[in-house]
């Protein structure tokens, strides 16, 4: 298990690798922590990916726990890319998974 500084190396990297390769949508899996009371990694991938999208580096983010119909940003999403209705996390307030959108 990595610790928080390595973790947001490899998300950095990924970020980089995917916008390189051209990729528009990735689906982050940070998990939600070990204690079951949420995780350091969690909290700080999704504070790092939230400044990145007020920064303008990325689209955009929506947490595991807004990964739903009922979300605004989702159900936007979910319209333009209709094959992510079949996501298996959709709808399941996964709160160890961040869809990011670059």
């Amino acid at each position: 298990m990595p610790q928080v500084h390595e973790a947001l190396q490899r998300l950095d990297r990924e970020l980089a690798f995917a916008r390189q390769g051209r990729i528009s949508l990735l689906k982050i899996i940070h998990g939600y922590g070990s204690t079951g009371a949420g995780g350091d990694i969690r909290i700080a991938v999704q504070k790092r990916l939230h400044d990145l999208a007020e920064a303008g580096q990325i689209r955009g983010c929506i947490f595991g726990e807004n990964w739903s119909k009922t979300d605004d940003a989702t159900w936007r999403l979910l319209q333009a890319q209709s094959d992510l209705k079949s996501d298996p996390d959709l709808g399941r307030r996964n709160q160890g998974i961040t869809v990011v959108l670059l």
